[in-house]
């Protein structure tokens, strides 16, 4: 009897023992869900104060983790902004301006190497559910960039044949000569987007394909990256959606997305995952703003997307590592989304890619030192490669340069444009984003020897990565990848 005893001990304790290394090993290879949002602005969730539009499962998620405030997507603008953060890299050191059309023969290069890709180290499974944007050739999918499974659209949802009301373009338009608007499995089309009824689809769709990603994979670790098209126009909500809220259609896209979110983080609670999982929240840039009421909130801060303003680039950012990252945090220091691939890297002891990136860890502000200053720099690039502002903390240095302008331009309504001049110059400036977050004084004559210090900076980067601006080609650019043409 006593020797069953002993028996049965022994048995309980190797099984506790194997419980504890397993949990151990599931512990260290953490899964990793990146939900990327399409021109959503800084004050369009009601953590980040929106209004009349409630994200109680977005809210909850910032409750659980870290909400930052002063995050920048790496440019304003899409096929740029997504380059840069799934390579951690500026955009226009891996070759990718502004936002690539249908039928394009440039793409992401396949040198560069993308989250998806470092994951591999580990045998991560790897998906994405959404907008692409970084080539639309076979050649550039995301099959060919590190995911194992790709389901969405390969650029942005008002690239196609309609017009603004959803009829077929008129010959005119340039819009006429777009393709039908594919949905795209791994590498071939199964779909088409044809109607604004269709694109009400869309958010769901992306949703489900995300869970059922999740329960597939729920025993091996994986990397879940969901980029929705909403709220880019045109905008459209599931019928079930519709009039829930009362900022109209856009807050009802918000607020499916929002309940979206929330079907996700039951799916990881519900399959045990809840706790060895990050949940990253962002979107590619700010608010279309000449859209109107079916455009987002840039927070107060000036201008939107398009811009090298910060109603371009400042969006919202939210982590979440239960366990891990301490709840009920509010971070104000300089981060940007070239710093997600490098932060991933940190926590899931991964080999950074060879090339040269732009990204820094953020580890030191996951552990809870708010702080911490880990990035003290960041450049303001647009159209193609052109430095249009430095920063060094808190101080922004603007230099003249063409930009659209949204400012003292009636927007538009329901769908259609407002005005919104392109060539606007924008003088030579320095703003102090402490007190003036608005960026609406010029203190640069207040202060010349920060004028000095910033100018040191932007020739740094000049050297590094080019201007445009002035002429000059970067020492460290990268070449963009270009279609490979058969010769019959």
């Amino acid at each position: 009897m006593r020797i069953n005893k002993v028996k049965y001990i022994f048995i309980f304790c190797t099984l506790l023992i194997a419980h504890a290394g397993f949990s151990q090993k599931k512990e260290s290879a953490p899964n990793i869900v990146l939900v990327l949002m399409d021109d959503l602005g800084y004050g369009d969730l009601s953590c980040y104060g929106a209004l009349d539009i409630r994200t109680p499962n977005i809210d909850q998620l910032a409750l659980d983790g870290i909400r930052f405030t002063n995050y920048l997507t790496p440019q304003a603008v899409c096929s740029a902004s997504r380059a840069a953060l799934l390579t951690g890299c500026y955009a226009n050191r891996v070759g990718i301006a502004g936002a690539l059309g249908p039928r394009s023969e440039t793409g992401l290069a396949h040198s560069e190497v993308t989250i998806a890709e470092m994951m591999k180290q580990k045998k991560y499974a790897t998906a994405i559910f959404g907008k692409w944007h970084l080539g639309d050739n076979k050649e550039f999918l995301p099959l060919q960039q590190g995911f194992d499974e790709y389901l969405g659209i390969p650029y942005s949802n008002d690239m196609w044949p309609m017009e603004y009301d959803g009829t077929p373009a008129k010959p005119e338009n340039f819009k006429s000569k777009h393709p039908v608007l594919p949905i795209i499995k791994d590498n071939e089309k199964i779909a088409e987007i044809k109607t604004l009824e269709d694109q009400s689809t869309l958010t769901g769709l992306y949703t489900d394909a995300a869970i059922s990603f999740i329960k597939k994979n729920k025993n091996k670790p994986f990397f879940l990256y969901l980029a929705h098209n909403m709220p880019h126009v045109p905008i459209n909500a599931s019928k079930k959606f519709r009039g829930t809220s009362k900022q109209g259609l856009f807050g009802d896209v918000i607020q499916e997305v929002d309940a979206g979110i929330g079907r996700i983080l039951e799916t990881l609670k519900s399959n045990g995952l809840d706790k060895n999982t990050i949940v990253i929240f962002t979107s590619d840039n700010g608010p279309w703003l000449n859209y109107g009421n079916h455009a987002g909130n840039a927070g107060g801060f000036r201008e939107g997307k398009g811009t090298s303003f910060e109603g371009g680039h400042r969006v919202p950012f939210i982590v979440r590592w239960k366990g891990n990252i301490k709840a009920g945090q509010i971070c104000n220091q300089l981060v940007s989304a070239i710093d997600i691939l490098p932060t991933i890297a940190s926590i899931c002891k991964l080999a950074l890619p060879e090339n040269k990136i732009d990204g820094v860890s953020l580890m030191p502000i996951f552990n809870g030192d708010m702080n911490a200053t880990p990035r003290k720099n960041f450049l303001y690039y647009y159209r193609k490669n052109s430095l249009e502002a430095v920063r060094r903390d808190n101080w922004k240095l603007v230099f003249e340069h063409p930009s659209r302008s949204y400012l003292n331009q009636v927007p538009g309504k329901d769908g259609y444009p407002g005005n919104t001049p392109e060539n606007i110059i924008m003088p030579y400036a320095l703003y102090d984003l402490r007190r003036d977050p608005s960026e609406a004084y010029d203190v640069k004559n207040q202060n010349p020897s920060i004028v000095s210090e910033l100018n040191k900076l932007a020739e740094e980067a000049r050297k590094d990565l080019g201007d445009d601006l002035q002429n000059r080609v970067g020492e460290n650019v990268r070449p963009v990848g270009k279609l490979v043409k058969k010769i019959n």
